[in-house]
Formats: structure tokens, sequence, C-alpha cells
């Protein structure tokens, strides 16, 4: 009896009851923002409806967080490539089986639709992108182990070489802003993947310099003209213009921003009171959802918010910081950015800071694929802290 109390007291000091508490507050508030949006938007039938839905795919998520748990950083290693190749195959798929009524709605042919359950394969396809990273990197560290500026760039090669196919889809699918995160995600794993800030930092000017331009050939007609020839559409000039002129055409393509800055304003610094909506957002129970909290719950509610997410991270960067194994490391990196490339792009193009990219809040906005997504990142990072306790005081499990 002793000796299963013991093993239950180990377990239970391998689970990370902090990352828990925040995705756990996150839901919460995800359940009663999207309770308010469908109260307004919708009939009683189909509020509880999407209320349990959502409530479910929560359960789903749990599940998942359970089962990946179970798994240490040699399976993972192993699953990596399956998960990976298995991705691009949905991410392929779905050119083909998209959703007729969605690809209508939103000009993407990004999801599958069948019974009426619609799923959006680019999300788990962010986890399997982070392992699969996370292998090349340690391979290719294996390999090299003496760094060189060579060495650096050919990494740097290999990491784009398997983003491509992903970009290539994705570009495809006319899904820009999913590709964004994933270059987010690209992004971070570079920086903490031992190349020199020789490379990096010019790099990185470099591509806030292509960034500007291409912002600034936006402005005039013949700017436009060239963006057009290599690859811009109309959409993504209107989101734009919405973002740098948002109250230029609040009828029609600024009327989303709009609403939703409007919405924000008119919570002040306590909010309207819960389930107190006045101003009417298009697709506030996803996409838009910070708006509903700002509005419902203020300043004061849109900081606690914040503050929760700032909270998971800091308790994924320590779990990061604890463990032995670069492997773990650097999937925790990969899913520290994927999750906060989502929380910055979306409260920033809520209030206008960034155009919109349909991106939704993690944990919090309406959607089973994008929870699912972001609850496997929080199963890996799981995973670490569990597995990390038990190599503790035995075997170091780093690749090497």
């Amino acid at each position: 009896m002793d000796t299963k109390r013991g093993t239950d007291k180990e377990k239970e000091s391998r689970i990370d009851w902090g990352i828990i508490f925040c995705v756990l507050m996150l839901a919460l508030i995800g359940l009663a923002s999207i309770y308010v949006a469908a109260t307004h938007d919708s009939s009683a039938t189909s509020v509880l409806r999407q209320v349990v839905s959502q409530l479910v795919w929560y359960v789903i998520g749990i599940v998942a967080v359970i089962i990946i748990m179970q798994f240490d950083s040699e399976q993972l290693w192993k699953v990596a490539p399956i998960a990976y190749w298995l991705g691009i195959l949905l991410l392929a798929s779905v050119l083909v089986l998209y959703s007729r009524t969605y690809y209508v709605n939103t000009g993407a042919k990004s999801w599958f639709s069948l019974a009426g359950l619609t799923f959006q394969p680019s999300e788990v396809m962010k986890p399997a992108y982070i392992l699969m990273l996370g292998r090349v990197i340690v391979e290719h560290n294996d390999r090299h182990p003496l760094k060189t500026a060579k060495s650096d760039w050919l990494l740097i090669g290999k990491m784009i070489l398997w983003t491509v196919p992903i970009a290539v889809l994705l570009k495809l699918q006319n899904d820009f802003g999913t590709m964004l995160v994933f270059f987010a995600i690209l992004g971070g794993m570079i920086i903490v993947s031992g190349i020199t800030w020789k490379i990096i930092l010019p790099s990185v000017i470099t591509i806030f310099g292509i960034a500007g331009t291409a912002l600034a050939l936006v402005i005039p007609e013949a700017g436009r003209k060239i963006l057009e020839k290599i690859g811009f559409q109309a959409y993504q000039f209107n989101r734009v213009d919405t973002w740098l002129h948002p109250s230029a055409d609040t009828s029609n393509q600024g009327y989303q921003l709009w609403q939703s800055m409007k919405a924000i304003g008119s919570g002040g610094i306590f909010g309207t009171g819960f389930n107190q909506s006045h101003v009417y957002v298009p697709v506030r129970e996803s996409d838009m959802i910070f708006s509903v909290i700002g509005e419902n719950f203020g300043f004061i509610g849109s900081c606690v918010l914040i503050f929760l997410y700032f909270l998971l991270i800091y308790q994924m960067i320590k779990v990061t910081f604890e463990t032995r194994n670069v492997f773990y490391a650097y999937i925790s990196t990969g899913v520290i950015m994927m999750i906060l490339f989502h929380v910055f792009e979306n409260v920033g193009m809520s209030i206008g800071l960034l155009p919109l990219t349909g991106i939704p809040l993690p944990f919090v906005s309406a959607g089973g694929s994008a929870l699912i997504g972001n609850m496997i990142g929080i199963g890996l990072i799981m995973s670490m802290q569990y597995h990390n306790k038990s190599y503790m005081f035995g075997e170091d499990k780093e690749f090497s």
C-alpha cells in the first residue's frame, strides 16, 4: 500500500500543475466568451450546441494530452517523420476534398467537412512540424559538432527545405495567415539552434527589410501590380488597406475590424458585464473572440487574459530550462513560438495593431482543429516535464 501511494505521489510530482491551471482558466474564459457570442448571434438551440461542442473538443484535447504525455523523447523522435509526412498527406488531400461551403465563406481550401464536422489539417501539422524540425536540428548538430559558417548555413537550408512543402501547400490552400505561424515557429527554432548571431542578425534585418518594402509597395498602384505578379491577391491588399485605414470603409471591407474596435472600446475599464454585448462583431466566437472579452470584461479582463498567457509561457520556459534533453528543448521552443505568435497576432488584429489574418486565440476561440493542435503542443511540454523528472537521477537522455 505504501509503495503504491509513493508511486502515485511520484507520478503527481512529474505533472506540471501550473500549465494545467493556465490552460483550465483559458478554457473557462473561452467557454464563457463562446456562450456570450452565441447568445447574441444564434438561437437558443444553437447556443447550447456550440458550447457543448467546444466542451467536447476540450475533453478530446485532454485525452490527447494524457496520451502524448506517455511518449518519451526517444518515442517522439521515432514518431516525428511519420507525423510530418502524414500531415503533408492531409494538407495535400484537403486541396481536393475541401469543404465547398467553407471555401465560399472564407476563400480558403483549408477544411475537410464530414457529417457536419469540420477539420483543418494545418492545425495538427504545426506540432508535427515542430517535432520534425527538432529532430533535424539535433541530427545536424550531432554530425557537425564544430560550428562554422558553412555548417550554420547548411542547417538553415535543411530547416527551410522541410518548411517549403508546407508553405507551398498552404499557398495553394490560400491560407497565408497559417503560413505566418509556421514561419514564426521556424524563426524561433533557428534562433535557439546554435546558429551564430553573425548570420541570424543580418537575416532578421533582411527579412524586415523585405516586409517593409512589400508594405511600401502596397500603397501605390504600381507597387501593387508588382506584388500581384509574385502571388499577392486582392483580399490581401484589402486587409492591409483596412489595417492602415480602419475607418475608411466601415460598412464593407473594414466592417469587422471597426466593429471589433468599437466593442473593445465600449468595454472601458471594467466591461459592460457578463453577457451584456451591444456591438455586433462578425465571427466573434472564433477569430474575433478577444472583442467579446474586451467588451464584457473590459481592460481589466483583457489584462487578466494576457497575464494568463504570460504565465503559461513562463511555465513552459521554466520546464525548458529544467530539461537536459536538447530535443525536448527544441520542441518546447517551437510550441512556445506557436502559442506566442497566435496570441500576439489575434490580439493585435482585434485592436487594429496588425492586419486581419483569421488566426484564432489559443484555448479560447471556438473551433476543434486549433484547440486540438494547441493541446497536442501542451502534451509535448507535459511529456518533457513528466519524463524529465523520471530521468533526474538516472541516465541522461540527451541526444548527442
